[in-house]
């Protein structure tokens, strides 16, 4: 896959087939090779991995727009596989702001990606639901502009910011199914109960879970036989890599110890994997 037409005809026909679509997370172009290297089918960024890269939090407006294309560009240009971007809330309240991140992210050589309906505001995390729509609206209007297929996720974020409400969760994602996502996610599902509700309300359009929580108790397998067709990882992956490195800095500035350094991947199987 070398276009990006390939690269969008790919990734559209991976949410069709039967079975589920793992896609993971890179944070940068380094581990999208490593991730390629395993025979991943398709990536997609995160934001929180691209911010602790950077050594910032994950907060709003942490990252700016330019900082988050130009990653994802990086890991477009790393793999001929498909990529994906976690574009937040689209960098900006308004409909119009949604649909210029999806031209510019096409700009950047991805072929998919995510809007989301929290609007970074403490006192009014999630925007009001006409708003909300009216923005997954002009992201679909503008993916359908492009002249390769996008595949455009619509997320709500209620679970991620303390309102556990499955009703207004479903109202929101068959709304934005409605409005031409095709894609429907709710990070923050961890029970059967709420995933095969979320599956069976939008059916038959495609529905990713977020894995990687303890709090997610259901294998993939498990998953899939609820219908989930895509899960992703977040920062997940990001933060294995970070955990695994910070407890050989400890071991070693704590206590002098280097039994964790010794448990690196040898150099030669890194450097190789850069090879390809």
């Amino acid at each position: 896959m070398h276009t990006q037409a390939q690269r969008g005809d790919a990734f559209r026909a991976l949410h069709q087939r039967e079975g589920l679509l793992i896609l993971p997370n890179p944070w940068d172009a380094g581990s999208a090779k490593m991730l390629a290297a395993l025979g991943f089918e398709a990536l997609a960024t995160t934001s929180a991995g691209l911010a602790f890269s950077l050594g910032r939090p994950d907060a709003e407006g942490a990252v700016s727009r330019e900082e988050s294309l130009a990653n994802a560009r990086a890991i477009v240009e790393a793999t001929p596989l498909p990529v994906a971007a976690d574009l937040e809330n689209g960098y900006g309240d308004e409909p119009e702001q949604c649909a210029a991140t999806l031209i510019l992210a096409a700009k950047a050589g991805l072929v998919g990606g995510s809007i989301e309906d929290a609007s970074g505001q403490a006192d009014a995390p999630i925007y009001p639901f006409e708003q909300a729509v009216e923005r997954i609206q002009a992201a679909v209007a503008a993916a359908r502009s492009l002249p390769f297929a996008f595949t455009l996720a619509a997320r709500a974020e209620n679970y991620l910011h303390g309102r556990a409400d499955l009703d207004d969760t479903i109202k929101r994602l068959v709304a934005y199914a409605e409005a031409g996502a095709d894609v429907l996610y709710a990070p923050g599902l961890t029970t059967r109960e709420e995933i095969q509700a979320v599956v069976a309300a939008v059916a038959p359009r495609p529905v990713n879970v977020l894995v990687g929580s303890p709090a997610l108790r259901l294998t993939l397998t498990e998953l899939a036989e609820l219908g989930v067709r895509r899960v992703s990882l977040g920062s997940s992956l990001a933060r294995v890599a970070y955990g695994a490195f910070f407890e050989a800095a400890q071991a070693l500035a704590g206590h002098g110890r280097t039994d964790e350094v010794e448990q690196a991947m040898p150099f030669p199987r890194v450097n190789a994997l850069f090879k390809q």
